[in-house]
């Protein structure tokens, strides 16, 4: 496990950046996965408003041979059919017919990975995102409360199955904003088990979840 750095937040970028391409998403899952932490997830709303947040805690998702993924033993399904796409297409499932999550196709078209991005640290849109998370609330909560998990991250950049089988690499809703040349060195990055897969038998530890250490606004 990695340390953690006298400053968990991660620096935020001064204004729109190169869009992430195509070659950063077709990559190895579990390499994607981690190049993805640090990079600033957009989401455009109709009217031309930002709202963004830098990723700080991902998750792989290795297809066919991986218990835990929606595409275990070869599944093809309409509701998963975007993880069949080329990657830097966006997965989004619905869950316990309350939540939204949203992932990031990886490798190339019928390699069905992904990974999930499970929490972010709002840089864009502030006030939005507590108005999608906290719509009755009399003020504002901690921002920490905004992202820190995967279906209210979805829930405050108004991501649902809309925008599932969206491409990140075209000029639609979502994209991935490069913040940095080279991705988070290791000691940064704090590598263990994902969560909620308890199903998953063998892979339940696997060490493929994905989070920069010390950050707030990972989740809890």
């Amino acid at each position: 496990m990695a340390s953690h750095t006298s400053d968990p937040l991660l620096p935020v970028p001064d204004g729109p950046r190169p869009r992430r391409g195509r070659a950063f998403y077709t990559r190895d899952t579990t390499t994607v996965a981690q190049a993805l932490l640090g990079q600033l997830l957009v989401r455009t709303l109709d009217d031309g408003t930002r709202l963004s947040g830098l990723i700080v805690e991902t998750e792989a998702y290795l297809g066919p041979d991986d218990r835990a993924a929606h595409t275990f033993g070869g599944r093809h399904t309409p509701r998963n059919d975007a993880m069949w796409r080329i990657g830097g297409t966006c997965y989004v499932y619905f869950t316990y017919g309350l939540h939204h999550c949203m992932n990031i196709v990886t490798r190339d078209a019928q390699t069905p990975q992904a990974a999930l991005i499970r929490a972010l640290q709002p840089v864009e849109g502030i006030e939005y995102m507590h108005r999608h998370r906290f719509p009755d609330a009399g003020k504002p909560r901690r921002e920490t409360d905004l992202c820190s998990g995967p279906a209210k991250l979805c829930q405050a950049l108004a991501i649902n199955r809309a925008l599932n089988g969206a491409d990140l690499c075209g000029n639609g809703p979502l994209h991935v904003e490069r913040t940095r040349a080279r991705r988070l060195p290791s000691p940064r990055i704090v590598v263990g088990p994902r969560v909620g897969i308890g199903y998953a038998r063998e892979w339940v530890d696997r060490p493929l979840r994905f989070s920069v250490a010390g950050n707030p606004h990972v989740s809890r």
